[in-house]
Formats: C-alpha cells, structure tokens, sequence
C-alpha cells in the first residue's frame, strides 16, 4: 500500500460516500466476538435498519423492515457461529484463490527466451575498488568482481553492517539487523567460492528483506508493535530461495505497519535524497536502504503501490511481478488476491536477476504458479511496440517524463499512442478492504489497533473498521466487475508489447493490480537534486521480460547514476 488509502486521487472521498453498512454489521461486529446472539433482533429496530439503508444505498419498504425484523435473528446466528470457530491464522488463504489468467485466454508473453542468470562479461580494474565505490556498484558488477577475487563476500557484508550502523538511526531503513549471521554467512560463501563453487549471480551479495517475510529464529515485526516480538520458525519461500541463491541476510527492512506507508513502531523511515521526508511505503526500508548504498537489492512487495511508490521517492529500481509469478508463503498476508513479493535494486536489470531467483511456486500459496520467466540483460528493447497514452503526459509534472518516450525512439523501440483503458476502476477498492480487514480480524475485534503508531483517518485502525461495514452483496458484485476489468485489460495490452506510463496516471495502478499484470520502475532522473523521476513499465502477464528490455532501455538512457548526500 502507499500514499493516501491506495495511492489514488480523491480515494478517501470516494470512500467515505460508498455503500458500506450491510445487515451483516448489526450482528455484534463491534469489539467483541458474538460468541452468543441476543433474543431475536431486538437490538436492532426499524430505524437502525433505515441508516443501515442509507449507507449500503438500498431502500426498503416499512413492510420489509417489519419482516427484515422478524427474520434477522437467524442471520445473526450464522455470523455467531462463524465468529465462534475462533481466530483465523494470518496464513490461511480463502478457499476461493484468484488467478490472474482468465481460462482460455493466456496472455502470450513477447519475450520467449533469455536466462536471468546470464551476466556480461565486465571489464574490470586489477585493483580493488574503493568502499564508496562498492557500496554503489549493481549486481553484475559486483558479480564479476567476487568472481574474480578483487573483492570478498565478507567485505561486502562488512561494508553494509558499517553502512547501516551510520545510516539507520537517520533513516530508520532497518528494524532488525543480522550482523552475526551474516557475517558466518558470508564467510561460508566465500569458502564455496574460493572452492569453485557458484551458486549463481546472487552468491555472496549482500541483501535485505521486508519486515513482512518470515525468517527463522530472527524477528519479523510486520511493522507493528503488537508482533514487535513476533520470532517465526520458518524462512518465507523467498528467503529460502535467495538462501539457496548464495545471497547474504544482512536485515530486515522497515515497513510501514502491516503494509502501508512509512510508519513503522519505531518511527518513519526516510528518503536518503531528502531525510526531512518519509521513504513513501510500505516497502520503505527496501527503496531506502538500496538508495543509500547500503544493500545492493532488497525485496519488497506490492498490494496497491508499496514497490512503485518508494521506488520513485528514492530513486530506486523496483518490479512489481504478476500475481502468482512469485510464492507468498511465509509472508504476511493483507489482500490474498493482490499480494505480491519483488525486487528492489539498482536497476532494472538487477531487479530482472533478483526475480530469476525468486520464481516459482509452492503449495503454501494455492495462487501460485509455474510459468516461464524469459529474460536476459543482453536483450534490448529494438523492435518492441510500447504503447503510450498521449494524455497521460501533459500534466505539468507528468510533461518532462515524456523524454522516456523520446528514448525509447533512440533504443529501437516504437512508441504507439492509444487511449486509456475504458473499465470502471473504483469498485476494485471493495475487495482489497474486505480481505486486508479479514487478514486483520482479530486486531479490530480485540481493539489493539489503537496501539498502532499511525492513527490518521486514512490509517488502517479506521480503515479496518470501516471495512466493516461493506455489504457482502457489493463485494460480490465488485469481484464481478473486476472479471470484467481483467477481460479489458487483456485485450488492452494484447494490443502493444508493453505500456509506458506516469506512476500515478488515470487509474492504471489501481487496474494493474486488480488484474495482476507486471510493472517495472524505470529512473528518469531528477526534478530537483532531492527528487527523483521514474515512470513504470507495464506488459502482459507472466511476461516481465518485455517490461525490463523497455525499463532497461530508458534507465541506459535518462538513469542518473548520483549517489545521495548522506
């Protein structure tokens, strides 16, 4: 999650005049499990049930009342007894799982081959290069140099600890950090490296990960003081496969509680170009540690623009993946059917390496699924259609990222104009808020959500118990409409290779999530010395290739390459 309720224009407006009180409300959702049901409904009267209809937008007769009367016991009953199976673990998903694919109609990736594990071959300086130098360097070089022994996995490591032991009281990037473990670790991959054994591009790369992925015997807080003890047994499936992939622990990022914004218990985590403003959320600590030198890729994850948004506050590279492209298992769960786990790094073509590690699927997350990731560093963007909407580039901060169009152009590409998606976005919103207050049940129930730091309207205490009050009639109907948004979407990006885009324009973020399709954080520069620009790379599901190719094509072009002032 990010910037206000979903990172949308006017969305608290369009919010707080939904229909959003169903009958289900007037069954003792409150602050205590209806663990018995009052006689009847004589709680509840012909008034309660008319403001009831005000706010859910249906209208009955006073006849219909005086039955609705007679008769909302028995519902009562139903809700008590759901409420009286006890508190559901954060982990298990609805029986219902969502895939993004619509039967039939797989969407036909553009990219069909390439390895993400493929690295060029560098050129490198017989000398071992400077801390200041290391600290920035991206994933291939510092590949190349393990591999050729100008540097040591143990410097690395030692040079993110020292790094976050100066950083992290400013930016509060880091709410655990593993500076024992990884140092073991790091030494056990130079041992396989001085041994001839490489695991991959990732072996001996220091990295951190989202308070929100499980990792065994180390905390994972989610950001919130009431898990701020929370110890797992288990690696997330992601942790596992970066473990796997030789890559070094070295913490976990801060996040803003249970994903959204920048607030964590211990504070706001900060943009390193501008430490007076927030990193933007919620995988703020990911965006921020990667901007500031401190780890060369992080892992972070996305439900309405948690990798989009810091990306773009600290100038970062992120890829948002397609729903299902990457197991969940393990982490914290807010909206089953928009979660979704990526990369962070230096580039794009970092985060293409990372995700070639991370793929697959595990029976843990029923939305999951195998599907091919074709990608490699040595493809270009020659050729490719990358579809733009005119419009969508002519507000006054939006114009000056029209020179990606422009670089595009200059890498081989074609752009083609083509107008906006034509699909109602709004109703999207209603499942997202009845899963995240699911997740969160038991947090709204007991009413330690008041111990949250962030307790703004549009903070997730109001939110959750907002949610409450959604009918279950609107939320069908919402899934309904969101089946019809991702037929829209699949003949919209059938039409063109991938899509170019402002992070924020029309609605696209909110589309793009809803229907699971990938999108790729590509740097555009600066506004200003502390304001970084980027636009987002969209395409086809299942084909984040294409996404890359086109965001590597424009960060070769306009990526500005300055470290921050820290």
């Amino acid at each position: 999650m990010a910037r206000s309720l979903m990172g949308l224009p006017r969305r608290r407006e369009f919010l707080s005049a939904s229909a959003l009180l169903p009958l289900a409300s007037l069954a003792g959702a409150g602050r205590q499990a209806a663990a018995t049901v009052p006689d009847g409904a004589a709680a509840i009267s012909a008034d309660t049930l008319r403001h009831a209809e005000r706010l859910a937008g249906i209208v009955f007769t006073d006849a219909e009342r005086a039955q609705l009367l007679r008769t909302l016991g028995e519902l009562r009953e139903l809700l008590a007894s759901r409420a009286a199976a006890g508190t559901l673990p954060n982990e298990l998903a609805p029986a219902e799982a969502f895939f993004a694919e619509l039967p039939g109609s797989p969407a036909s990736p553009v990219t069909v081959d390439g390895d993400a594990a493929e690295l060029p071959l560098l050129k490198l300086a017989g000398t071992p290069p400077l801390d200041d130098d290391l600290a920035f360097a991206d994933v291939p070089t510092l590949a190349a140099m393990l591999r050729a022994r100008l540097v040591t996995s143990a410097r690395l490591t030692s040079l993110s600890l020292a790094r976050l032991e100066w950083l992290n009281p400013l930016l509060r990037c880091a709410i655990t950090v593993t500076a024992e473990e990884a140092m073991r670790r790091a030494e056990a991959m130079d041992a396989e490296l001085a041994a001839g054994r490489i695991r991959g591009p990732l072996h001996g790369i220091p990295w951190m990960a989202k308070d929100i992925l499980d990792t065994a015997g180390i905390p994972t807080t989610w950001g919130a003081e009431p898990w701020k003890d929370r110890v797992p047994t288990r690696d997330a499936w992601v942790v596992s496969a970066l473990d796997r992939a030789g890559a070094v622990l070295v913490g976990k990022s801060s996040v803003g509680a249970l994903a959204y914004g920048d607030i964590w218990f211990g504070g706001m985590c900060r943009n390193p170009w501008n430490p007076e403003q927030g990193s933007s959320g919620s995988s703020a600590g990911s965006a921020s540690a990667v901007a500031a030198g401190i780890v060369p890729f992080a892992l972070g994850s996305e439900t309405l623009g948690s990798i989009v948004s810091p990306c773009l506050r600290c100038g970062a590279s992120g890829l948002r993946p397609t729903f299902g492209r990457v197991p969940r298992t393990g982490c914290m769960s807010l909206v089953w059917s928009m979660d979704k786990v990526g990369p962070i790094a230096r580039s794009a073509s970092d985060c293409g390496i990372v995700l070639g590690a991370i793929s697959g699927s595990d029976p843990g997350d029923p939305s999951s699924v195998d599907r091919p990731f074709n990608w490699s560093m040595r493809q270009d963007a020659r050729g490719l259609r990358v579809g733009w909407v005119p419009a969508w580039f002519e507000a006054p901060d939006a114009a000056p990222l029209r020179a990606a169009i422009d670089a595009l152009r200059d890498a081989g590409a074609v752009p083609v104009e083509i107008p906006p998606p034509q699909v109602a976005a709004e109703p999207l919103l209603l499942p997202l808020l009845a899963e995240a207050a699911a997740a969160f049940e038991d947090l709204t129930r007991s009413g330690d959500d008041d111990t949250l730091s962030w307790q703004a309207d549009e903070a997730w205490p109001n939110t959750f118990r907002r949610s409450w009050f959604i009918p279950a009639v609107e939320l069908v109907q919402a899934s309904r409409l969101r089946r019809r948004a991702m037929q829209a979407m699949h003949a919209w990006f059938g039409q063109v290779d991938a899509v170019v885009s402002p992070p924020y324009a029309g609605d696209i973020l909110l589309l793009t999530n809803a229907c699971g399709q990938p999108c790729a954080v590509a740097r555009c520069g600066f506004a200003d010395p502390k304001s970084p620009r980027a636009v987002t790379v969209m395409s086809r599901l299942f084909d984040e290739g294409t996404a890359l190719r086109v965001a590597s094509a424009i960060e070769s072009r306009l990526g500005d390459r300055r470290r921050p002032a820290l």
